[in-house]
C-alpha cells in the first residue's frame, strides 16, 4: 500500500515538533522505509537488552517480569494505532508522531523480551496482568490502563479523513497517561538498574510525547 499524497499547503500546516533526539516532524517516509525501520528499532532494542549484564535474574513472578510481559502487550497496541495513523491521518505532523511512537516503542519492546529471554523466563508467563501492581490496579475486559477497547480500535480503523487525527490523538493520550502509571509503578517497586535505566527513559519520552499530542489535538479540533 502506497501512503497517501499531501499538498504543499498541508506540509506547510504541520508544526514541528522536535524530541529529545531532535528528530525533525516533516521528515516522511514511505511504508516499506517504515517497515524496516521498525524492524531494525526492534533489533536495536534486542542488542541493547543483550548488552547490558545482569547480576541477578528475576523470577517469574516478579515485578520486573510482569512488568516487561505488560508492557510489551501495552506498547504492542500503541505500535498497532500509530500505523494507522501513519497510513491515514491527514496532518503530517500527526503522521510523523506516528512514526516516532511505532519505531520507539518498537526497540522498547524488543530491550523488554531481550530481558525475559536472558532471564530464563517465557515472553508470556503465568501471572494475571498487572499483577506485579502492588496499588490494586484492575485489568477490565483484559485492557490495562490507557488501552483503548476493541470497539476503539475498529472505529480508528474504519475512521476517514480528519476523524483519522482526532481518534488516533485522543486514543494515544490516554494510551500514554495510563503508560505512565505503569512506569511509575516499576520505578516505585524495582531495584534492576536496566530496568531502571529504560524506564526512566521511556517516562521521559512519553512525557514529551504527551506534550506534542495534546498542542496537535488542539490543532486536530480547532
Amino acid at each position: 500500500m502506497t501512503a497517501p499524497t499531501t499538498t504543499d499547503s498541508e506540509h506547510d500546516e504541520a508544526p514541528a515538533f522536535p524530541d529529545d533526539a531532535g528528530r525533525a516532524s516533516a521528515r516522511r517516509y514511505g511504508v516499506g522505509v517504515l517497515a524496516i525501520m521498525l524492524v531494525v528499532g526492534l533489533l536495536l532494542g534486542y542488542a541493547g537488552g543483550l548488552l547490558t549484564p545482569q547480576l541477578t535474574q528475576p523470577g517469574d513472578a516478579s515485578v520486573e517480569a510482569g512488568f516487561a510481559r505488560d508492557m510489551t502487550t501495552h506498547h504492542t497496541q500503541a505500535v498497532e494505532m500509530s500505523l494507522t495513523a501513519y497510513r491515514s491521518a491527514t496532518l503530517p505532523a500527526v503522521r510523523q508522531m506516528a512514526v516516532d511512537i511505532a519505531t520507539g516503542q518498537q526497540g522498547e519492546i524488543g530491550a523488554m523480551q531481550t530481558w525475559l529471554r536472558e532471564w530464563g523466563l517465557s515472553p508470556t508467563g503465568t501471572e494475571r496482568p498487572m499483577a506485579w501492581m502492588s496499588d490494586g490496579v484492575t485489568v477490565k475486559d483484559g485492557l490495562m490502563p490507557g488501552m483503548a477497547t476493541p470497539q476503539q480500535m475498529a472505529a480508528l480503523r474504519d475512521a476517514q479523513g480528519i476523524e483519522v487525527d482526532r481518534q488516533f490523538l485522543a486514543l494515544m493520550i490516554n494510551h500514554h497517561l495510563g503508560g505512565i502509571h505503569m512506569i511509575d509503578a516499576v520505578l516505585d517497586e524495582t531495584g534492576n538498574d536496566e530496568v531502571l535505566r529504560v524506564a526512566r527513559t521511556m517516562k521521559s519520552t512519553q512525557q514529551t510525547e504527551l506534550n506534542n499530542l495534546r498542542q496537535l489535538q488542539a490543532q486536530a479540533n480547532g
